[in-house]
């Protein structure tokens, strides 16, 4: 006879320890009533105890000094290190010999011929228009150096991704491996990549393209495994029963039933290379990005400005053309014939202009716009800048700013104990996650003090939240009125697409002619920055909110105020929370970059670090940067599991 057994009943825990936050919240404030005074009594309070710092500068100095020394006589750089390089060097060349071959007229015939291919005649003109418009701001050189890097990095890029993502997508095991690793990549800024590859390959070409390579490959490794693993399994069971291989499944049904995540990952891959290869000229990579790094160094922004509108444009037009691609627009123009045609348009323009001698750009084509803008931001500095009546000037705004918001939190920040920083961060981060994410983010925050940079990072924390609530109060109203408006969404979807295509350098050069150079000038920059993701996110969440709910509520009375507060926000919860975290690492890396312009904190330690050749002070920055922007991501990014509870 079986036996019954009987489960015991569960016993609801009472009051405060039946809610899980208050009962991690309870964890936290044991752990911290053993732990603290023990911390105190060994390392005292206040910044973070120079007891616990350890000084990297000499081992990294040394080891600098020997790679710097050993360069060209050691058999690691000889013969594997030095091939890549020349590798990247004559594939760089290569492709910038080609378009200079091509003229003019050539690569600007190709470039039409081809968006006209691929998505119908008015990108066609536009993006003529655009590469003319490179050419008669003077800057046609520049950005064919800048299309010259972006091919050769994009191909590498898309190439190791497409086998990492091939690997993942074919492999349980891989996937697993890869993910945390492509997790951690994505939210790095870019900042963070430069340094590594410098020390090894020095400033230069080489350093840059492989820079990019590393920034631009992740994207298009997880879309190509998420695009091989959301195959239909119906198809994929039909191809089986048909005997094949597994070989002729992926190239017959697999690769074909994820040609749209792959496009994806092409043109994610094309973005995030531009943006990279325009950071990267603060290494050596040239082009227009030079010409912006150099003008901004100066403050001219109209010089900056002029090779800031070509980058803004190449942006555009690479965007388009490739989204159009994914969306598999124009498929009636796709006939191999007409590639052909244009193939053989293209190729009889450029001869053309070869048999004209009319290869270069005509230096009589030429518009300047540095002198006229610089003029205007002049105008501006003597009258906008301060003493307007009633609202002050932008130089007064940022002034006002750094005095009573960005000064204070980070006073606030420094004056906390580091003790308690760190248990602040884990609070955060478990409320929102797990212990491991709070493990995970107390780990990085505490390996910032460890590296003796803990006063930096906090002057960088505090731009980054300050940047955050600002955008999230910006981001979040901007979105809800989307969500609530055809009419307001479809006014402000071109904007936000513009915005979200333009590199983060781009973004310099505007707040430097209105605000001048500063934290508050970075930290604006870093709100225009991440503002389009936020918005975007925002109002999608809300517009897919299960509409039997909006219903429901809407036959009980509901106001639409109490539809948005008591529906709409609580079952939209998954993505406000994915807006903060994309808020939080936009903002990051543009506060980073603002180094360049006055932001101090550990974005100029890594740009002194480049400039000065003091590679031991760029790689610890470098390396706080890794660990403040891992902490922030762990304390913003909630688990699929909390996810799903809360929606």
């Amino acid at each position: 006879m079986a036996t019954i057994t009987a489960s015991a009943p569960r016993v609801a825990l009472p009051g405060v320890l039946g809610r899980p936050a208050l009962r991690k919240l309870l964890v936290l404030a044991l752990a911290a009533a053993v732990l603290v005074p023990i911390a105190n009594a060994q390392w005292a309070s206040g910044s973070w105890p120079q007891a616990l710092t350890v000084d990297l500068s000499k081992p990294l100095g040394s080891a600098s000094n020997w790679i710097i020394d050993n360069r060209d006589s050691h058999p690691l750089f000889l013969y594997f290190f030095g091939y890549i390089s020349n590798a990247v060097v004559i594939s760089v060349r290569a492709v910038y010999l080609t378009l200079l071959a091509a003229g003019w007229a050539g690569v600007t015939a190709a470039a039409a011929l081809v968006a006209w291919r691929v998505a119908g005649v008015r990108l066609a003109l536009g993006t003529g228009a655009a590469f003319l418009a490179c050419g008669l701001l003077g800057m046609w050189v520049p950005t064919m150096q800048t299309l010259a890097l972006m091919v050769a990095a994009v191909l590498a890029s898309v190439v190791v991704g497409a086998l990492l993502g091939l690997a993942a997508g074919l492999s349980d095991r891989m996937d697993r491996a890869l993910r945390p690793v492509l997790d951690t990549m994505q939210v790095l800024p870019a900042f963070a990549y430069l340094l590594p590859v410098v020390l090894v390959f020095g400033i230069g070409v080489p350093a840059a393209v492989l820079a990019t390579v590393v920034y631009a490959a992740p994207p298009m490794a997880r879309l190509t495994s998420l695009g091989l693993r959301g195959a239909d399994p119906e198809v994929l069971e039909a191809v089986d029963s048909l005997g094949a291989t597994a070989r002729q499944r992926l190239l017959t049904a697999r690769i074909p039933l994820a040609r749209k995540d792959l496009l994806l990952g092409l043109n994610q891959t094309i973005m995030m290379a531009l943006s990279m290869v325009v950071i990267a000229s603060v290494i050596g990579a040239g082009g227009l990005g030079d010409r912006v790094y150099q003008a901004l160094a100066s403050v001219d922004v109209g010089a900056a400005l002029a090779a800031g509108i070509p980058i803004v444009l190449l942006a555009v037009v690479l965007d388009r053309v490739t989204a159009a691609a994914g969306e598999g627009l124009g498929g009636e123009r796709r006939g191999v014939s007409g590639w052909a045609y244009a193939a053989a348009a293209t190729v009889a323009v450029a001869l053309a202009a070869r048999l004209a001698d009319r290869l270069d750009w005509p230096s009589g084509w030429t518009v300047g716009i540095a002198e006229p803008v610089n003029r205007a931001v002049d105008w501006m500095t003597a009258h906008l800048y301060s003493g307007v009546p009633y609202i002050g000037g932008t130089a007064d705004w940022a002034g006002h700013f750094t005095t009573w918001v960005l000064d204070p939190v980070r006073s606030g920040l420094q004056w906390l104990p580091w003790w308690a920083v760190l248990l602040m961060v884990a609070a955060l981060a478990w409320l929102i996650g797990t212990w491991r994410t709070a493990l995970t983010a107390v780990l990085a925050m505490a390996t910032i003090g460890v590296l003796g940079v803990w006063k930096p990072s906090l002057d960088t924390l505090s731009q980054v939240l300050a940047a955050v609530a600002v955008t999230l109060v910006l981001g979040f109203a901007t979105g809800i009125a989307a969500a609530r408006s055809d009419r307001f969404e479809k006014a402000l979807r071109p904007v936000l697409d513009v915005f979200q295509t333009m590199p983060q350098f781009v973004y310099l050069i505007p707040v430097v002619a209105l605000f001048g150079v500063g934290r508050a000038p970075a930290v604006v920059a870093a709100i225009v920055y991440a503002l389009p993701a936020v918005v975007r996110i925002t109002a999608q969440g809300l517009r897919q909110v299960d509409p039997a709910a909006m219903e429901s509520a809407r036959s009980l009375g509901a106001t639409s105020g109490q539809q948005l507060r008591q529906v709409q926000l609580p079952l939209a919860r998954p993505a406000l929370l994915l807006a903060v975290n994309q808020g939080v690492v936009l903002v990051l890396a543009v506060v980073i970059i603002g180094g360049l312009v006055g932001g101090g904190a550990l974005g100029y330690n890594v740009v002194f670090g480049l400039a000065q050749g003091d590679l031991a002070t760029g790689l610890v920055a470098g390396l706080a940067i890794v660990c403040l922007g891992l902490m922030l991501d762990r304390v913003t990014q909630p688990t699929e599991r909390r996810a799903r509870k809360g929606a």
